[in-house]
């Protein structure tokens, strides 16, 4: 025991990196490389992500978008009233309920 005592021993503070709410104050230079590390991915990621874009993917013609464009518009409008329709026997089917209850 008396050994443990005599050895020098680091701080837990000293072990762990200075934080401060105030930018620039501490030693952030772990914080910052590791905030450049990640922008530089992000511009890394877009940079890729336009070439693919632009080199590697195979865009439909302007009539084969427009034919895509309206089975979307019709699919999105017959599932929005499949919506509505479901939604509104339901709610019928509620206040039934709530009026047999009531009564």
């Amino acid at each position: 025991m008396h050994a443990l005592k005599n050895e020098s021993f680091t701080g837990l503070a000293q072990l762990v990196e200075h934080w401060s709410p105030k930018p620039g104050v501490g030693s952030s230079s772990l914080s910052t490389r590791a905030n450049l590390k990640k922008m530089s991915n992000f511009k890394n990621y877009v940079s890729e992500s336009y070439e693919e874009l632009k080199n590697h993917v195979t865009w439909p013609t302007w009539a084969e978008g427009q034919k895509l464009m309206v089975i979307v518009a019709v699919f999105s409008i017959i599932f929005s009233l499949a919506i509505w329709g479901v939604d509104e026997v339901f709610s019928a089917a509620v206040k039934q309920y709530f009026n047999w209850v009531k009564s």
